[in-house]
């Protein structure tokens, strides 16, 4: 096994930014099929445990919202900016 911490030890901040590194490796275009296609398999890795530690976070603002009687949380919505 790799020096590579598990994808639940990961801080979401080192999680993005180990996907970052990999796709700008990726990118590049000149990484061997096997490694790249190891890569790309972290990367997924990555995906699902930040999009969890993502719903997590949301859910504990809820509660917190909640607790605190305050409406729901609504949708970032970019486009109205």
């Amino acid at each position: 096994m790799t020096s590579r911490k598990k994808t639940e030890n990961l801080s979401f901040e080192e999680s993005l930014a180990e996907l970052e590194a990999i796709v700008e490796q990726m990118e590049k275009g000149d990484l061997p099929l096997e490694l790249a296609l190891e890569k790309f398999e972290r990367g997924i890795q990555l995906t699902k445990q930040s999009q969890h530690k993502l719903s997590q976070a949301e859910q504990k603002v809820r509660i917190l919202l909640q607790q605190q009687g305050q409406a729901e949380l609504i949708p970032f919505d970019e486009d109205k900016e």
